[in-house]
């Protein structure tokens, strides 16, 4: 998932899956809310977030470089998370053209051009990450920060094992350093599988992105992932529970909201097997309320 919206439809191509709960978070158990409701939470990548819907979320999901004030977004215990990508930078970031000088970047990504892989080794990055980019969405009043593109570490192994080696590692080392620099604050990650075995004692929140559905980029719709998909990604986030017991596990699926019965079901699925999922359009550019059961 992308902070701006463009971005966020390729991780929505890749097809992986979730896991189960338990952690108490701001005084509420992770799988209930307030007064034994669901825990509930939301990605809203939009400048206008609606803020009744908001601050009926135990924890939100923001684009921290659109300028507004984020308090009135933040329900009674609620926490508000600002989207970080650490497997590349988008060229409308203020950081692009500093880290392209010191050679942090390398190629574009070839499903969205306006984004560069950002070289996770490389002493430029990790020091704009944990000295700048990190410290300026906290300072705007931000509790932790959501982590995403940790993918690309490994994706980028296996494209160029020797000219890459090392990426996944360095990843790892990345998130770990993040919470070394930043002790109180909420790490969630989305996906970063490779890196898993390591990270996970790091992070409070762990996504399963396109869990059981998705958007096809081929065919211009969503469509249901076969359940070895969901199981394939069920079983690595489960094993990362294992590893950290009090880490919370979240889904999130892509589906018309217009399509009521599809939507319910989702919601129904993965809380069957234990997570806290939300269900949204590719865009994220707005919260969708779950629809009544």
């Amino acid at each position: 998932m992308n902070g701006m919206a463009a971005m966020v439809g390729r991780r929505a191509m890749l097809v992986l899956g979730a896991g189960a709960l338990g952690l108490t978070v701001a005084g509420r158990q992770a799988g209930r809310g307030d007064g034994g409701a669901p825990w509930r939470w939301g990605v809203d990548y939009g400048p206008a977030t609606d803020p009744v819907l908001a601050r009926q979320l135990d924890l939100l999901v923001l684009e921290p470089d659109h300028p507004r004030a984020i308090d009135r977004l933040r329900g009674p215990g609620g926490l508000l998370l600002g989207y970080v990508s650490l497997g590349e930078v988008q060229k409308a970031r203020p950081y692009f053209a500093a880290l392209d000088r010191a050679g942090a970047l390398r190629a574009p990504n070839p499903h969205w051009p306006e984004a560069r892989h950002a070289d996770l080794r490389h002493p430029a990055w990790r020091a704009a990450l944990l000295d700048s980019v990190v410290p300026a969405i906290l300072a705007r009043g931000y509790d932790g920060i959501f982590m995403d593109t940790l993918d690309n570490a490994e994706a980028m192994e296996q494209a160029d094992p020797i000219g890459s080696k090392g990426m996944v590692a360095a990843g790892a080392a990345l998130v770990a350093a993040l919470r070394a620099r930043f002790p109180g604050i909420r790490l969630m990650l989305n996906r970063g599988y490779a890196a898993l075995p390591e990270v996970a004692p790091h992070i409070d929140y762990l996504l399963g992105e396109s869990m059981a559905s998705r958007w096809s980029f081929a065919d211009k719709r969503y469509e249901m992932l076969s359940d070895s998909d969901w199981a394939w990604q069920a079983a690595r986030l489960r094993a990362a529970k294992a590893r950290h017991p009090d880490l919370v596990l979240t889904t999130l699926d892509y589906w018309d909201p217009a399509d009521r019965r599809t939507v319910v079901a989702l919601y129904a699925r993965e809380r069957a097997a234990g997570f806290s999922p939300y269900v949204a359009t590719l865009a994220l550019d707005h919260l969708v309320a779950e629809p009544a059961g």
